[in-house]
């Protein structure tokens, strides 16, 4: 088992409520391994790019970075604004075409306001990746598809769009951003750990809450916050991100009868198995736990 010496702590057993995480089940080494960013010889984690139209289609960040590149590849391209985000009428373009599964226009952006880029924090994410992914590139106030952006645009490299997209967000993009909260990087520095854990965790619907005791490697400082910090940094650096790339999906209930007090609950979809494969062994033989 790995790490039997944490769960012995007390504040660790406390934050966990009597779960037991399922990366205690990986032999010390393919602990260590699922702490390696993928390859293209494959290693602990792999990342399918042999997946059928219709199951890489079902991830809104490929549909809408084939949106986003597609557009850029028109002349003149997308207009920048003079601190580089998209301009408010691509923006405004963008909120029309694209679509996430947890984005509502009516409710984002309620009487037909001006939009800046990074309100739409769906595009923001997306241009930030696609810049950081080398598909688009900046010449006189515009964007630009770049020659590796028309190659993946067509329909034989989705799928290697789509790995290429996931690797960056998980391994290389600092996502912190997306949530404005404290403990950088984490759980992210953890991702392929906490993927692997969600492979054999989030079968059937698990609340956040739980998932987070599932999955990630606790630190000192959510062990020691006064509120369930490590719960918020699961769902916005590693659940959202998932949900948006379409291998996990979300559903919502009410704790107390209020609208303002929901618990999220989270299970991973088809692709998710599809995509996602590990070469990991473990210290028990007698079967998964979880």
């Amino acid at each position: 088992m790995v790490a039997p010496g944490m769960l012995q702590n007390l504040s660790v057993r406390t934050w966990l409520e009597g779960v037991e995480p399922a990366w205690t089940l990986l032999s010390d080494a393919s602990f260590h391994a699922l702490r390696q960013s993928p390859t293209p010889q494959g290693d602990a984690i792999r990342l399918s790019t042999k997946l059928t139209s219709d199951e890489i289609h079902r991830s809104a960040v490929l549909r809408n970075a084939l949106i986003l590149l597609r557009a850029a590849a028109e002349a003149p391209g997308l207009k920048l604004t003079a601190t580089g985000n998209l301009s408010r009428s691509v923006v405004a373009e963008m909120v029309d075409t694209m679509s996430w599964p947890d984005f509502n226009k009516a409710q984002a952006f309620p009487l037909n306001r001006v939009v800046n880029e990074p309100d739409y924090l769906h595009l923001h994410f997306l241009r930030m990746l696609s810049q950081s992914a080398k598909l688009l590139r900046r010449r006189s106030g515009h964007l630009l598809a770049t020659p590796l952006a028309r190659h993946l645009s067509e329909e034989p490299s989705h799928g290697a769009l789509l790995a290429i997209l996931f690797h960056l967000v998980f391994w290389h993009l600092d996502i912190s951003d997306l949530w404005q909260g404290p403990f950088h990087g984490w759980p992210q520095r953890d991702c392929g750990i906490v993927l692997w854990s969600l492979s054999v965790a989030a079968g059937e619907w698990q609340s956040s809450k739980r998932l987070t005791r599932l999955c990630t490697v606790p630190i000192i400082g959510v062990l020691e916050s006064d509120w369930d910090v490590g719960t918020s940094a699961m769902e916005a650096r590693i659940l959202r991100p998932l949900e948006w790339f379409g291998l996990v999906e979300r559903r919502e209930a009410d704790t107390t009868g209020s609208r303002f007090d929901r618990r999220h609950f989270y299970r991973k979809t088809p692709l998710f198995d599809r995509f996602l494969s590990f070469d990991v062994t473990l210290d028990e033989t007698d079967g998964l736990r979880h």
